[in-house]
């Protein structure tokens, strides 16, 4: 199987999008598709044994849309350009075919040879001719809908193809009857009607157009990060270069004031970093050899030089993109009703159109005003605003949640994300900072302190724990020298076991020592680090206890501050820790959280979420570790941050690209106010829609309020662009620094 992502021309409402993915769904070859309307493009799953990009293009062809291939911005810019100077010109033919038309109704000074009474052939042949052309500027709405109703996914292009065309044939027929010399039919001419409504569509495509570019804003910036070239040492020489050009393993020169080019560790040279666009942390972080760098950080004043080691798509910037692109190519399910009801919305439509074309022809109603009614219900009923309530809003919240250090992978987290009533935290690293500290050692042998630690730095140095990186990062500080150790096993949640100097070793906690039958006697060394907030290494050499070793941690700045926002919000929070009930009870208790659930391992944190979930809460899990993977997966929503692991980034739903645990709040607060703006972008939708159906109906005439269908074309724009506006205001989101 393969994935591609492709851009679409030709999309304007959710009934096309909707009748897009269906017909490409249907497709042989093609495991699944999914449209994305507001980023105007295609993501695609297909069997490569079967079918290829070629004819995936080909299939978008035939339901009446265009590729615009991978990526393509130049071709996107290209018809932006056409598209631009289309309305130009539409725009002037709709000016004069409105002044012919209406001139004489608002007591505007008449065309002589125009006049529609005086010069009716005149009148209405200078119509059919202007009109003809307004209809070929505007024929891709007529071909998409003509299409889409032949593939039975009729779309808003099919409603005003089938309102246009019937306008434009009917004042065909008035033409050929005022030729004959029956100017009666002067009075009954839709060519403006039909150009008119044209021109509002295309107008208000076009404005919709602008103001989803700026949906994307953010995620343009993310993809500006980079610079354009770079210098790269080759043979000794300085050379610069495009950054397309720097290969894997190239030694990059970075000087003061220039952006990282890619993804790299750092050869030679001491500078201070910004990293702020990717961890939103304003204080410039300083940057040594072996040190890694991100593509897009901005070096501040010394001159480094660093391998290559992630380019293009590889890179964390791209990566970033990647991940925000797929999240709003996800649909949210409230997105999926939307989609639904637009998908029998358009056929229903038509269906009340020609109900209600009947109706006034049997109400002894002229044929003209049938016909008027009959334009007008299906003009004033497109989806278009429909189809962008939920996109909009979900691309908007993607992009600038990403840009400020919170990386939302799949739109339905936005729109669950509020409902959460309960938090499971695990500690190390994630309440805490994980970077931990010896703050006492116990020793009951004759070893000296320093060959304690040398011993159990040997062993742990074969381990990723925090607390495990803590002895080893103080024995390198200490100049410990360590030594090669055999037979090391890392026991999930309990501690690890090696051979040391021909000696089994056992370092964990107490509940290793106790299921190894290793006698603990020492309660009150061990009650004194624990109240004082330690983690405890029990070291245990040949079945004997011969150390306690008391690891101490801090906890993050922000943590008290997020749990009490939390608690205010009613939200439950609990600590899953593998560490002792006692050390983890004084942390919690500093911290505020009531509930705590000590000596887990792995798989017991697992089924602690699982239990949680059964009584049927919404649960949010916030790790950073390889143990706390399983967990990510398993609760309703995975956070990880972005300090941790890769398979724990992996495994979650969003990630905090820094070590703030205010990003969470932001997370709910943001979640609340995308899904009241979605809400309210459908209940605008919907409200003109019904508000309008009627009054299209002729269900007014008996008061004398009867709407055309240029009326009609201009409200459908004004419903689109109350939406795109609304949507908009999600830009003004304040994000945690």
């Amino acid at each position: 199987m393969k994935k591609v992502l492709l851009k679409i021309g030709g999309m304007s409402c959710s009934a096309c999008s909707t009748g897009l993915e269906k017909f490409l769904n249907k497709q042989e070859g093609i495991k699944n598709a999914t449209i994305n309307l507001v980023m105007n493009n295609a993501n695609i799953e297909y069997d490569d044994t079967i079918i290829d990009v070629k004819n995936i293009e080909e299939y978008i062809k035939k339901a009446g849309f265009e590729s615009l291939g991978i990526d393509n911005f130049k071709q996107i810019e290209k018809e932006e350009a056409r598209s631009k100077n289309k309305l130009i010109i539409l725009t002037v033919l709709s000016i004069l075919i409105f002044y012919i038309s209406m001139a004489h109704m608002v007591g505007l000074p008449s065309i002589p040879f125009l006049h529609m009474m005086k010069q009716p052939v005149n009148y209405s042949i200078t119509l059919l001719i202007l009109t003809t052309i307004t209809l070929y500027i505007g024929k891709d709405i007529l071909k998409n809908g003509y299409k889409n109703l032949i593939h039975k996914t009729p779309n808003m292009d099919t409603l005003v193809m089938i309102g246009v065309v019937s306008a434009f044939i009917y004042s065909i027929y008035g033409t050929v009857m005022i030729l004959n010399g029956n100017i009666t039919h002067v009075e009954h001419l839709y060519y403006e009607s039909a150009a008119i409504v044209i021109f509002f569509i295309k107008i208000g495509k076009y404005i919709e157009g602008k103001n989803k570019t700026k949906t994307k804003a953010a995620i343009a910036n993310l993809m500006k990060l980079t610079p354009n070239k770079a210098t790269i040492m080759k043979e000794g020489k300085q050379i610069e270069v495009t950054i397309d050009e720097i290969e894997k393993g190239d030694i990059v020169i970075c000087k003061p004031g220039e952006k990282i080019a890619v993804d790299g560790v750092i050869t030679q040279g001491i500078t201070h970093i910004d990293e702020s666009f990717i961890t939103g942390e304003s204080i410039p972080v300083k940057k040594e050899e072996k040190m890694s760098v991100i593509a897009g950080s901005i070096n501040y004043e010394g001159t480094i030089q660093y391998k290559a080691e992630k380019i293009g798509k590889d890179s964390t910037v791209s990566e970033i993109v990647r991940l925000v692109v797929e999240a709003t190519n996800t649909k949210a399910p409230i997105a999926k009703v939307a989609d639904k009801i637009s998908g029998y919305f358009v056929p229903i439509i038509i269906i009340i159109a020609i109900i209600f074309f009947v109706f006034w022809l049997l109400m002894q109603e002229s044929f003209a005003f049938a016909i008027n009614i009959f334009i007008t219900l299906l003009v004033i009923a497109c989806p278009c605003a429909l189809g962008l309530a939920t996109p909009l809003a979900i691309v908007i919240a993607s992009g600038i949640s990403a840009s400020n250090g919170l990386l939302i992978k799949n739109s339905a987290i936005l729109e669950n994300a509020h409902k959460i009533d309960t938090i499971v935290f695990d500690k190390t690293g994630t309440l805490t900072k994980g970077s931990l500290n010896i703050s006492k050692i116990y020793i009951y042998n004759e070893q000296q302190e320093r060959e304690i630690i040398k011993q159990i730095a040997s062993i742990e140095n074969k381990s990723e724990h925090p607390i495990a990186r803590a002895i080893v990062n103080y024995a390198k500080k200490e100049e410990i020298e360590l030594k090669e150790v055999k037979d090391f096993k890392a026991i999930p949640g309990r501690g690890v076991v090696a051979t040391y100097d021909n000696k089994k070793v056992l370092i964990g906690n107490k509940q290793m020592m106790i299921e190894n039958d290793i006698k603990v006697d020492n309660e009150q060394d061990e009650n004194d680090l624990v109240t004082k907030g330690n983690s405890i290494l029990f070291v245990a050499v040949e079945n004997e206890l011969i150390s306690l070793v008391g690891v101490k941690d801090m906890l993050r700045q922000e943590a008290k501050e997020v749990i009490e926002k939390l608690n205010k919000k009613n939200i439950e929070i609990i600590m899953l820790t593998g560490d002792n009930e006692k050390t983890a009870k004084v942390i919690a208790s500093t911290l505020g959280i009531d509930k705590v659930i000590a000596n887990l391992v792995p798989v017991k944190k697992t089924e602690q979420i699982e239990k949680i979930k059964k009584e049927g809460k919404q649960v949010m899990m916030v790790g950073d570790g390889i143990n706390d993977a399983p967990s990510l997966v398993t609760a309703n929503i995975g956070v990880a941050i972005g300090s941790g692991t890769d398979i724990a980034i992996d495994s979650a739903d969003v990630v905090l690209m820094n070590t703030n645990l205010n990003k969470i709040n932001d997370l709910i607060n943001l979640s609340k106010k995308t899904i009241v703006n979605i809400k309210q972008n459908l209940f605008w939708a919907f409200f003109y829609n019904i508000a309008m159906i009627p009054i299209a109906a002729g269900l007014l005439k008996p008061i004398g309020i009867v709407m055309n269908p240029m009326f009609a074309g201009f409200a459908m724009t004004i419903s689109s662009l109350t939406v795109v506006f609304n949507a908009l205001r999600l830009r003004r989101v304040k994000f945690s620094k």
